[in-house]
């Protein structure tokens, strides 16, 4: 992994995965000695996110989208 100028590095896609970190979430650093642990920051994250995180990609309802919303609005 290489260090870019602004200090930046790419987080892993494997890493980003098993996190379940998606653009925009934040992250927290741990340092003890010379590693430095990454951690989802769960504070900055709504319940309702964490919980999508862990489920997202663990399954299918087989329905389209269409079928879905039109499921969630009901009969009109």
């Amino acid at each position: 992994m290489k260090l870019r100028a602004k200090g930046q590095v790419t987080i892993p896609t494997e890493v980003r995965e098993h996190l379940g970190l998606h653009e925009g979430d934040e992250v927290d650093f741990v340092i003890r000695g010379n590693i430095v642990q990454i951690t989802r920051a769960e504070h900055n994250r709504s319940v309702g996110r964490q919980v999508a995180g862990r489920l997202r990609g663990r399954g299918s309802s087989g329905m389209s989208t269409d079928e879905i919303m039109e499921l969630l609005r009901g009969e009109d």
